[in-house]
């Protein structure tokens, strides 16, 4: 993986290439990993992100015919061995063949059906978040595309209807039914801080996390089709869950409210609504530990979700499983987690920074012997959210950073 100057400066060439002359403006767009509360956010719940600084980087041009009426696009995936697609901005629908255009498809699609009028671009970009690891890859695809194009055509478009035209072209064109979190964290991520997000009213707040600490994200390797998998059972289960209870989202019920009623549920729902009720109640007690510098009781708090995960919510792995034993046995880590959808992918570690060094070179030995799998791991800094290349007010005619072919 490309540090990310680096990434800019090959996205930059790889458009020079392709199309012959210098993008106009280079934007990127963070991943994120989610320190604790997951499953929450399509049920209205709390969320405590942060943006890392694995990114996508966005070359783009609008241009015109000479009518001035150009609304023809054209795609170069850099990451992707250079594959390519074009469409036009009329009719646009989702690509069963090339389906990593949908992402841009779905977004550029969206924002017109807003009544954001676009024209003609040229795009190519590439990144370093690791796909299918749950880190919101296709999030920062998503709203890099969209930043872009907000900037270029010079769009009245706030932050949060981004992050929002972003999550439904996901849940048009890519078919997953996600919630708004990873869309709205690369969106408004700040540089040292998490973000608890407040999904049903769609507020945030920053908090600060713990000096003298590192998150370390700990790829298992194990990939999953987040679309193919249980994910949107799962949600439909919540929807269920929901209306059985006499309440229009999960976020309604505190533990004590639930408690009372669970019974009522049939035994798989039972467990479903459990882990989303005190998932939100751990994610709250969780910034409030982190206000604190309470590294004691958040990382404590990580375990504990990491347990209803793969005991209520079913959506752990033996990847995942030990993955996270592996991390707590180290010396400095306060906890550890999966993170994302479930079903492969990552966890997510809270370990102080003097013991980031033994724990990455131990915590990757171990898992490759037991696990007979290569992993990854990635020391990550919590970075601010999308926007156009850094240094520069206006992403547009900024000759002396965006230079010659």
């Amino acid at each position: 993986m490309e540090p990310s100057a680096d990434l800019a400066t090959v996205t930059e060439a790889a458009f020079c290439r392709s199309f012959g002359y210098p993008p106009q403006g280079l934007f990127r767009a963070p991943g994120r990993v989610n320190l604790v509360g997951e499953h929450t956010d399509y049920n209205d719940g709390f969320v405590l992100p942060m943006a890392i600084d694995r990114e996508v980087w966005v070359a783009a041009s609008a241009h015109a015919d000479d009518s001035g009426e150009d609304r023809s696009v054209r795609v170069l995936a850099v990451s992707l061995d250079g594959q390519f697609t074009s469409f036009s901005l009329d009719g646009i629908q989702p690509d069963i063949k090339a389906r990593w255009s949908n992402y841009v498809r779905g977004v550029l699609a969206l924002m017109e059906r807003a009544g954001h009028r676009l024209g003609g671009l040229d795009l190519a970009y590439a990144g370093n978040v690791p796909i299918g690891a749950g880190l919101s890859s296709s999030a920062a695809v998503e709203v890099a595309i969209a930043a872009a194009a907000r900037t270029l055509f010079e769009l009245d478009l706030p932050d949060l209807e981004l992050a929002r035209l972003c999550q439904q072209a996901e849940h048009e064109f890519a078919g997953t039914q996600c919630g708004v979190m990873d869309q709205l964290i690369s969106v408004t991520g700040r540089a040292g801080h998490a973000l608890l997000i407040d999904c049903r009213h769609l507020a945030w707040q920053p908090v600060p996390l713990p000096v003298g600490s590192a998150v370390i994200v700990c790829d298992t390797g194990k990939r999953r089709a987040l679309a193919a998998s249980a994910y949107n059972e799962r949600r439909a289960q919540c929807e269920e869950g929901a209306r059985r209870l006499g309440v229009a989202a999960l976020r309604d019920l505190n533990i004590q409210t639930f408690e009372a009623q669970a019974g009522e549920l049939p035994a798989v729902l039972r467990k479903r609504c459990r882990h989303v009720v005190y998932e939100n109640d751990r994610t709250l007690r969780a910034a409030a530990s982190l206000k604190q510098a309470d590294r004691c009781t958040f990382g404590g708090l990580m375990n504990d979700s990491h347990a209803s995960l793969r005991d209520l919510y079913e959506v752990s792995c033996e990847e995942l499983d030990l993955m996270a034993a592996l991390a707590r046995s180290q010396p400095g880590c306060w906890g550890a987690r999966m993170t994302g959808a479930g079903f492969g992918g990552c966890v997510v570690a809270l370990v102080d920074d003097d013991a980031v060094e033994e724990f990455v070179s131990t915590v990757a030995i171990l898992y490759e012997r037991q696990a007979m799998r290569t992993p990854s791991l990635y020391v990550c800094r919590a970075v601010d959210g999308a926007g156009p290349l850094p240094g520069s007010a206006s992403a547009l005619n900024h000759s002396s950073l965006v230079g010659d072919c």
